[in-house]
């Protein structure tokens, strides 16, 4: 998110996780970097990662530049799609964090 993104400073490096993988929710993925701090990234849900973003290892600065489209990390392909009801909408994050 751009919040996240603000926090972080400027990101210097992203490591992807392969495609193929398969994860459970809470796993380690990702690891970023930025002037600031490495941070892992958690798997939100269980599930085989599908796709991952190479334009962010070319490019880190997107996560600054676009958070919440053109720096997308990876794509999870899950099996039971009713998990999603339990993460939060949009306006109930920017609330959380307002």
């Amino acid at each position: 998110t751009e919040h996240a993104a603000t926090q972080l400073g400027d990101v210097v490096f992203v490591e992807l996780p392969e495609t193929e993988t398969m994860v459970a929710g809470g796993d380690e993925v990702c690891v970023i970097e930025s002037v600031k701090a490495a941070s892992d990234i958690l798997a939100p849900i269980d599930g085989e990662v599908v796709a991952v973003n190479g334009k962010l290892s070319d490019n880190p600065g997107l996560v600054n530049e676009d958070p919440t489209g053109a720096a997308w990390f990876f794509k999870l392909k899950v099996d039971d799609l009713s998990v999603l009801d339990q993460f939060m909408d949009e306006d109930e994050y920017n609330e959380l964090i307002g």
